[in-house]
């Protein structure tokens, strides 16, 4: 079982691996925090913030691909500002 200290360097991976296919299309993500039950709460920013497709983004993007690399996390999840 991992750190919660480990398992945050590996959601900070896997979105920085993210990260450039958003930033072409004029948004970006930003790491929020994980919960103590595993759930990653983000942010996304730029034009990613106010797309109408942000939460498909969200959960077939982000969270398919989070989840694929880091299998104990549970979900992504937008975080609410």
């Amino acid at each position: 079982m991992s750190t919660k200290e480990e398992l945050e360097k590996k959601v900070a991976n896997v979105l920085e691996q993210i990260r450039p296919y958003l930033q072409a299309d004029g948004g970006d993500v930003e790491f929020v925090e994980l919960s103590d039950d595993h759930v990653v709460k983000v942010r996304l920013t730029g034009m990613c913030g106010n797309c109408p497709h942000s939460q498909m983004t969200l959960k077939n993007g982000i969270e398919t691909a989070m989840i694929k690399a880091v299998p104990e996390i549970k979900s992504v999840e937008s975080a609410i500002l």
